[in-house]
């Protein structure tokens, strides 16, 4: 494993030495899937957590096994100062879009959060700058959630939280397997939503292009 899997803090520490109170780690998990909501987890760490260890298998959640983030998950939870996951349903997005149901995840993750917004800054994985109108600053960093602990927290935590709800999920919309896949475009699932039709919890605009024969979504393993 490279060492650039290992995420730090360094630059939770740029934005402390900047005057922030409190750093947010921000991540949205599930905006590939084709069915179940989109989740924006967002962890909250202030700067003692600089001194303390953060679970040491802590990684991205994408580089890490369903059972490794069930064992951290719990120690991840302890380790921030704060954390939330808010969600958009897949009626959300087939009605305004994936950018809206970001923004709308992110803002009901941070209603759930105690926290004045002249405090903070945020660290938001990726390249585009879903937050753009957030009433705080927002520094966009492409593998942040790969590099920075603060952000492999709230994608860890965002993770397992929408994976335990598609398992509830698979228990009241049977037939498609949720419980396995977690919403991807798995050939299973494809094959479930021919038999069966969308559910629903499925984003009927996304599967426009799949059930007419197009390519399919690549699938993110669960």
């Amino acid at each position: 494993m490279s060492s650039k899997t290992f995420p730090s803090l360094s630059l939770e520490q740029t934005l402390f030495d900047s005057g922030a109170k409190f750093v947010l780690g921000i991540d949205e998990v599930g905006r590939g899937s084709v069915a179940g909501p989109v989740a924006v987890g967002i962890s909250v760490i202030d700067s003692t957590k600089l001194a303390q260890p953060w679970p040491a298998k802590l990684r991205d959640s994408k580089l890490i096994s369903e059972k490794v983030r069930e064992e951290i998950f719990e120690p991840t939870s302890s380790w921030v100062s704060q954390w939330a996951v808010g969600m958009a349903s897949a009626q959300e997005i087939d009605s305004y879009g994936i950018v809206w149901s970001l923004e709308a995840a992110a803002k009901r993750a941070f209603d759930q959060l105690d926290l004045e917004l002249d405090s903070v800054m945020a660290i938001l994985d990726g390249s585009h700058n879903w937050l753009a109108r957030a009433p705080f600053h927002v520094h966009v960093q492409p593998k942040a959630d790969r590099d920075c602990a603060s952000v492999a927290a709230a994608s860890v935590l965002a993770k397992v939280t929408r994976d335990r709800l598609m398992v509830q999920l698979a228990e009241t919309v049977p037939g498609y397997g949720f419980e396995g896949h977690k919403g991807y475009a798995s050939a299973g699932h494809i094959a479930a939503i021919r038999e069966l039709g969308p559910s629903s919890e499925h984003r009927v605009t996304w599967l426009t292009r799949i059930l007419a024969g197009g390519s399919e979504p690549v699938v993110q393993e669960p």
